[in-house]
C-alpha cells in the first residue's frame, strides 16, 4: 500500500465510523480535500470488490485501521514532531527582565483568561515576544508559539497526516493543541505569512472549528487565546524597511480586538534593561551604560527625523553587553555589533559612539579633529543613492 491509499484509507476509516462501502464520488471529495488527485481516487476505489453498480467494499482496509488500540494510537501520534515550536508549556521567569511598554496591558489581558485577539506592532528588538513570554510566565499560563514564514500553511498550523513507522497518522498542530489546552497562542512575526495564514480566520473567532482532513470538531477550551505579534500593521512596510512583510487581508485583521503599539523604551528604561543584561553576564559597567544609552537614544531622535535610515534596538544594545561580557572592550564590542549595517552607516554610528564616550581611542581622534555629532549624522551616507 503507498502513501496515497494509505492516507485515504486512514482518513474514510476516521471519518465514517461504520461504514465499509464506498461509492469513488465520496472518496473523491475527501481525496480532494487532502490534495490527491482525482484519478488516484477513483483507481483507489475501483480496486475493491464490486457491491453493486458504483459501490465498493473498503471493509478489507478501514475495518484493521479502526481496530487499532487507542494507546497505540496515542503513541504513533506522540512521535510526530511538528515542523514549528508546538511545545504546551509555561515559559520560566525571567529575573533580568524589565517590565515596560505594553507589559501591564499584555498581563492583565493573559491573566483574564478571556479570548480577547490582540496584535501587538512595533519595530524590530523592542522586545514584543518576550513581553508575551513573560506574560504567561507571571501568570503560570501555557503557551504555545508558531514562528510564521512565508511557508507556513495550514498542514503545518492546523495540522497534517504524517507516515510513522509506516503508518500513517494525522498529527494536530499547534494551533489545535493550544485550543485543546485553553493556552495562549502567540503567532510570531504574522506580517510574514502568505495568504495560507487564511485558514486562522475560524480560530480568530473562537468558535469551534472543524479539521477538514479529519471531520473532528474542536471547541476551544477555556482561557485559549490569540495573540500576534508584527513589525508592521499588516499594511506592508512602504519604507522598505521589513521588505518580507505581506499585506494582510482586512477581514482577517478586522477580527483582532485591539492592536498595540510597542515604542523603543525610555532612556531610564533602557539603561535599567542594559543594566540588567549586565548582571545576567556578570559585566556590571554603569558608565559603559549610560553613554550606549545616550548613544541609542541620539540615533533614535534622528532616524525619526528622518536623518538616518537605521536604528540601534534594544536587542542590539543586548547583543553589545554580551559581546562586552567576552572581551571586555567596549569599541570592539560595538563595532562587531553594527558590522551588520553599511560601511557607511557603522562608521557614523561609531564615530558617534566615540565623541560620546571620551575613554576610547575613537573619541580622542575625533576632538582633536574637532568633529561634533551633527556633523557626523548629517555627512554620513544612508543610502544607496549617489
Amino acid at each position: 500500500m503507498n502513501l496515497i491509499e494509505k492516507t485515504l484509507s486512514t482518513t474514510l476509516a476516521t471519518r465514517f465510523a461504520d461504514q465499509v462501502e464506498f461509492r469513488p464520488a465520496q472518496v473523491t471529495a475527501i481525496a480532494r480535500e487532502l490534495g490527491i488527485k482525482d484519478g488516484e481516487a477513483y483507481k483507489y476505489t475501483t480496486s475493491f470488490p464490486k457491491v453493486r453498480r458504483g459501490v465498493y467494499n473498503l471493509e478489507s482496509v478501514v475495518v484493521p485501521l479502526r481496530q487499532i488500540p487507542n494507546s497505540e494510537k496515542k503513541s504513533v501520534a506522540s512521535a510526530v514532531q511538528s515542523i514549528v515550536n508546538s511545545e504546551i508549556f509555561v515559559p520560566a521567569k525571567d529575573q533580568y527582565y524589565v517590565p515596560w511598554g505594553n507589559s501591564k496591558d499584555v498581563e492583565m489581558i493573559v491573566k483574564s483568561g478571556s479570548f480577547y485577539p490582540t496584535f501587538i506592532t512595533g519595530l524590530s528588538g523592542n522586545g514584543k515576544t518576550t513581553m508575551v513570554e513573560q506574560a504567561c510566565a507571571r501568570t503560570n499560563r501555557e503557551y504555545v508559539r508558531v514562528q510564521i514564514t512565508p511557508e507556513t500553511d495550514e498542514d503545518d498550523l492546523i495540522g497534517g497526516f504524517r507516515l510513522i513507522d509506516g503508518e500513517t497518522v494525522f498529527a494536530k498542530g499547534p494551533v489545535i493543541k493550544a485550543m485543546e489546552a485553553g493556552a495562549l497562542l502567540l503567532i510570531d512575526e504574522i506580517d510574514r505569512g502568505s495568504n495560507k495564514i487564511m485558514c486562522l480566520q475560524g480560530v480568530l473567532e473562537g468558535k469551534p472549528i472543524m479539521i477538514k482532513k479529519t471531520g473532528e470538531v474542536i471547541k476551544p477550551a477555556e482561557g485559549f487565546n490569540v495573540i500576534s505579534t508584527a513589525n508592521t500593521k499588516g499594511q506592508g512596510s512602504e519604507d522598505g524597511r521589513f521588505i518580507a512583510a505581506t499585506i494582510i487581508d482586512e477581514a482577517f485583521l478586522e477580527r483582532f480586538t485591539i492592536t498595540l503599539e510597542q515604542p523603543y523604551p525610555s532612556m531610564s528604561i533602557e539603561k535599567k534593561i542594559i543594566v540588567k543584561h549586565m548582571d545576567k553576564f556578570d559585566c556590571k559597567d554603569n558608565d559603559f551604560a549610560d553613554r550606549l544609552t545616550q548613544w541609542s537614544e541620539t540615533i533614535r531622535k534622528t532616524y525619526e527625523d528622518g536623518g538616518v535610515d537605521d536604528i540601534i534596538s534594544t536587542r542590539r544594545l543586548c547583543h553589545i553587553v554580551q559581546t562586552f561580557s567576552i572581551f571586555n572592550d567596549r569599541t570592539k564590542s560595538i563595532d562587531l555589533c553594527i558590522s551588520r549595517f553599511d560601511a557607511d552607516t557603522k562608521e557614523a554610528f561609531k564615530d558617534l559612539y566615540a565623541l560620546i564616550d571620551n575613554t576610547t581611542e575613537e573619541a580622542d581622534s575625533s576632538e582633536s579633529a574637532g568633529v561634533d555629532i551633527d556633523n557626523i549624522l548629517d555627512n554620513a551616507i544612508y543610502s544607496t543613492e549617489g
